[in-house]
């Protein structure tokens, strides 16, 4: 039995489909994998390579909108399909949801799966009733797709309700909610909290991101700004690189912030957890997620949680348990909750605690694969 996974990413395979692989894996599926761009990330190609997975090269890009390129991609996948046989193809990120469920329909590939893990630039301001052509024509793709998978899973009920609403689901496609990517949380194992020089918890507050302006990176810093000017002693930390995206922020704004004292910049990390452990909260000001894995990952490291009450983003928290939920956009509230913990270091500890909880009950990666696992009748 043979199980093709088409993404947009390489290293996203291993990160955040890695240990549903080993599971698909160790039932006795032979796995293959479709990426573009396979030169660009020699390490993530040798590390699939060694665990046995055949890897197969696309000719996507990430970021185009050129027809003719995805007319292209589109046969490249179908022709890679049909030499491939697999009993099962599963897609995620858009242009693999998209060519991807398409070129598998017209292989005819027995089992057809599509992962929704967040809806990007694509969806961006579609509440206000004005899509732009570009974005019309994406959701006209989603819906020839999707039309022809065999289930179409989603990390948050809000994109599901989304997709519903804008009819890109038809009334006879199956649809599940999942608990995100999940998180694996004996790697990522309880830190101590950091303290200062009294003993006390650090006001040490953390956003891993690519620095997107959706992805709340302005909200934060001036709010890093307001709290510095009050609090001096406060840190903020920023983990995260700038993406080739329209809504990327300017290398410019992030020097500023830099200089100004406002961020103590991590650049991009391989592994998140030094910075975890060097924090005492984290913030994810996003405008939406499918569900934030970096969220996951702080609260399994016992860490409290400020983010937004948006969709994907409010899944993780429970307002005044484990952290806070903030308006979209809002710098006020952010700024009032950061003081909350300031304020009261014993809410650090109680509430990083909680946090523990439910990624260990709601969030643990093992127990997420094994819901999508059953749903892909892969047992």
């Amino acid at each position: 039995m043979k199980f093709l996974m088409i993404s947009s990413f390489l290293p996203s395979v291993l990160n955040f489909r890695g240990k549903l692989l080993e599971a698909i894996a160790a039932q006795g599926y032979e796995i293959h994998i479709m990426a573009p761009e396979f030169a660009s990330f020699p390490e993530e190609q040798q590390k699939l390579q060694a665990l046995g997975y055949h890897l197969h090269e696309i000719p996507m890009q990430r970021t185009g909108t050129n027809p003719l390129a995805d007319l292209k991609l589109l046969k490249n996948i179908y022709r890679q399909i049909r030499q491939i046989q697999p009993d099962a193809v599963l897609s995620y990120t858009i242009k693999p949801v998209i060519y991807g469920t398409l070129a598998a329909w017209l292989a005819r590939a027995p089992k057809r799966f599509a992962l929704i893990t967040g809806l990007g630039y694509a969806f961006q301001n579609i509440e206000s009733g004005q899509r732009s052509v570009f974005q019309k024509l994406v959701h006209s793709l989603y819906a020839q797709a999707l039309k022809h998978a065999h289930k179409v899973f989603f990390q948050n009920p809000d994109d599901l309700k989304l997709f519903q609403d804008m009819q890109l689901l038809t009334a006879h496609t199956s649809t599940v909610v999942v608990n995100g990517s999940g998180v694996n949380v004996q790697d990522f194992d309880v830190m101590p909290l950091p303290n200062n020089d009294a003993g006390v918890v650090k006001a040490s507050f953390l956003l891993i991101a690519r620095l997107l302006g959706d992805k709340g990176v302005r909200e934060y810093a001036e709010a890093a700004r307001i709290i510095k000017a009050r609090h001096p002693e406060a840190e903020f930390h920023l983990v995260g690189w700038i993406d080739d995206n329209p809504s990327a922020i300017a290398q410019a704004e992030l020097d500023q912030w830099i200089a100004e004292g406002a961020i103590h910049y991590w650049g991009k990390l391989s592994d998140v957890r030094p910075a975890i452990a060097a924090s005492s909260v984290y913030v994810l000001p996003s405008y939406r997620e499918g569900t934030p894995r970096t969220v996951l990952e702080a609260m399994a490291m016992g860490r409290a949680v400020i983010t937004t009450d948006a969709p994907g983003c409010r899944e993780t928290v429970a307002n005044g348990v484990n952290g806070y939920l903030v308006a979209v956009k809002s710098v006020d509230e952010l700024v009032q909750c950061i003081q909350y913990f300031i304020q009261d270091p014993k809410l650090i500890e109680y509430m990083g605690q909680r946090s523990r909880e439910i990624a260990l009950n709601k969030y643990d990666v093992h127990q997420v694969n094994k819901h999508m696992m059953a749903e892909m009748d892969i047992h």
